[in-house]
């Protein structure tokens, strides 16, 4: 795991539930459980804050993290997909981002083209994204935090005259490639899940263990935001093996949940002069009610 990847999956499964905010030595510990050491920690952290995604504050001689606005955007944009079911209908309209700029802002365009696609929109030519998802505000967010109001517009139309929803879909995304990939965690997965739940059955699996897991599983999963972009379920085939998936991953997550929340709260640190009060069933069970 890189360790900035690894540090939204924490932040995302377990801090924002206790303060959003983390003793950077509770944070070292965490992290060294999965083979990352304390400097490189320390160095993307300090990348972060340079990037505006996390911030400081010294209580003493200890310095407590948070994230930022932006981070915090981001962190709930990658938890709401994780965890929300698929919306059931389609409500027929596309939203559709068209944008230009000069060649002296190629690395914003380039910034724009990531968070466009980890958004879920998919790409119809080089200025032109699109997506059957409800995602004006994000979007207009993404816009006024870049800046960039002269440069991108946002329509939203439930008519394509020329070519069917078909055609869009196959040009936007490449779900060949997406369902491989499905395949591919499941087979790896599901005697994972068997293993676990003979060992729970056991009583032998440790709280560090299962923190270990949970967060490997959370972090394999959300690689996904990045190629599946979450279409109601009456755009995709009956057997898609998307669902079959999230439910594999709903229930090794929830078979681990408890011991793994127990860990992290034997290492976790707020700061003395915060009154903390613990979203525990929330970072138990994140899951979202399936969308109508």
């Amino acid at each position: 795991m890189k360790p900035r990847s690894l540090m939204f999956t924490l932040y995302g499964e377990y801090i924002q539930y206790y303060g959003e905010e983390i003793w950077v030595g509770s944070l070292i510990q965490l992290m060294n459980g999965f083979g990352i050491s304390e400097s490189s920690v320390r160095g993307a952290i300090l990348r972060m804050v340079q990037k505006d995604l996390l911030q400081v504050r010294k209580k003493g001689n200890k310095s407590y993290y948070s994230i930022t606005e932006l981070g915090r955007r981001r962190v709930e944009d990658g938890v709401s997909r994780v965890y929300s079911a698929p919306r059931a209908n389609w409500d027929g309209k596309w939203r559709i981002l068209s944008y230009s700029f000069p060649e002296e802002k190629r690395e914003l365009r380039n910034e724009i083209r990531k968070e466009l696609t980890w958004t879920g929109f998919g790409m119809l030519s080089n200025s032109t994204w699109v997506s059957p998802n409800p995602l004006e505000n994000q979007v207009m967010e993404m816009i006024k935090n870049y800046k960039i109001e002269e440069n991108a517009i946002l329509f939203s139309s439930s008519d394509v005259v020329s070519h069917p929803k078909e055609w869009i879909m196959e040009k936007g995304w490449d779900f060949q490639q997406v369902t491989d990939n499905y395949i591919h965690f499941i087979e790896k997965y599901s005697p994972k899940f068997d293993q676990l739940r003979e060992k729970a059955l056991n009583n032998e699996l440790s709280d560090e263990e299962c923190f270990i897991k949970r967060t490997t599983i959370v972090h394999e999963y959300r690689k996904f935001l990045f190629q599946d972009p979450g279409f109601p379920r009456d755009l995709m085939p009956e057997d898609w093996v998307g669902t079959k998936a999230r439910e594999l991953f709903w229930n090794i997550h929830q078979l681990i949940s408890i011991p793994a929340v127990r860990y992290f709260e034997s290492i976790y640190e707020a700061a003395p002069d915060r009154d903390i009060k613990p979203q525990r069933d929330k970072a138990i069970n994140p899951f979202k009610e399936v969308y109508v």
